[in-house]
């Protein structure tokens, strides 16, 4: 079994290529996404989280991500205790959902959360910094210095391509399906 981490910046396009390859028929467990669906469905995270950081985050059986945000960011101590909470059941479903040849774990912060340890090798997804703001900004109103803050928050995009196996640049200039096609064919 391989298993092989999808990574890059905010706004990189590492979702693209998630995307990609789930139409090729590859299986990808998008961490963010599945993090947010057992922050309100597993009971032990819940309850946790509720103990941390009280329980008016949760109403009706949902997660208000704002006011849990405003919680933790900006604070690296409380953003830790997060973390340390929601990760371990994320690497736990992870491993439960195992059961192809291949198969992607996609994550932002791969190295952060320790799923490089997870996974064989490491893909990196990149663009240049104006671009990525402006993907963001176009998807989801933040403003520049709020993206800039977030992307301060992520593991540079230096230290993300040194640490990568293969590096796919979406920057428009290089087709992302041929370097995606390209990698793929490697793995035989």
């Amino acid at each position: 079994m391989r298993r092989i981490g999808i990574t890059g910046g905010i706004g990189s396009g590492k979702s693209v290529v998630s995307r990609l390859l789930r139409i090729m028929g590859y299986s990808v467990y998008d961490t963010d996404s599945e993090a947010k669906r057992l922050m309100e469905s597993s009971l032990e995270v819940v309850q946790k989280l509720s103990e941390c950081f009280g329980r008016d985050i949760y109403h009706n059986g949902r997660l208000n991500r704002g006011l849990l945000s405003s919680r933790v960011f900006g604070e690296s101590d409380k953003i830790v205790l997060l973390n340390s909470i929601v990760h371990p059941v994320v690497r736990f479903d992870f491993y439960r959902s195992l059961n192809e040849e291949i198969c992607f774990v996609e994550s932002a912060i791969l190295y952060e959360s320790r799923f490089d340890e997870l996974v064989d090798e490491v893909w990196t997804v990149t663009a240049p910094e104006e671009l990525r703001i402006g993907r963001v900004r176009q998807r989801s109103g933040l403003t520049e210095e709020e993206i800039k803050k977030r992307m301060a928050a992520q593991l540079s995009e230096e230290e993300k391509q040194r640490r990568a196996a293969h590096i796919i640049w979406n920057d428009g200039n290089v087709s992302v399906i041929h370097t995606v096609l390209s990698l793929l064919k490697s793995l035989e």
